[in-house]
């Protein structure tokens, strides 16, 4: 009977000792976890808005899916879509279906926005670096309403 307790508190203690955090696992942890906070606050865009957040969720899956008759309304009537020649409003779809151009639109939304004038524009290197060159994108508030206002390359 003796020896049968003593195994079974030598299991009991057994799982006891396993189930207690080291120190080791605690700082693991603690270190994913800090991690994971970090990743989480350098996705916030600089409109963190939840509007503007929700805007930019319906816009990037609308592109996602080529859904013209959702983009149409999220975008301004002037909406920029070349530089030389300029080119703003009608044309855009059938552009960036000529260009193949929906991957590039795609990708650039799927990044950061940071202020730049009355916009907010993605990637942020746009914004920053006074040598960019590339495709970049632009939202700007027009009656306290987000639109989509231009999408374009100097390239």
């Amino acid at each position: 009977m003796r020896m049968i307790l003593r195994v079974l508190l030598s299991v009991v203690l057994a799982f006891a000792l396993a189930s207690c955090a080291s120190p080791a696992s605690a700082a693991k942890k603690k270190a994913a976890a800090d991690k994971e906070k970090a990743e989480a606050d350098d996705m916030v865009d600089d409109g963190s808005d939840p509007d503007f957040l929700a805007f930019l969720g319906r816009l990037r899956q609308a592109v996602a899916n080529h859904d013209l008759d959702t983009l149409a309304p999220m975008m301004t009537q002037n909406f920029g879509y070349c530089l030389n020649p300029v080119r703003e409003g009608d044309g855009v779809y059938q552009y960036w279906d000529t260009l193949n151009v929906w991957p590039q639109l795609s990708s650039v939304l799927g990044q950061h926005f940071i202020t730049k004038g009355d916009f907010l524009v993605s990637p942020p290197a746009f914004a920053t670096d006074p040598n960019f060159h590339g495709w970049r994108a632009g939202i700007t508030s027009v009656g306290g309403t987000w639109k989509f206002a231009y999408f374009v390359t100097d390239n």
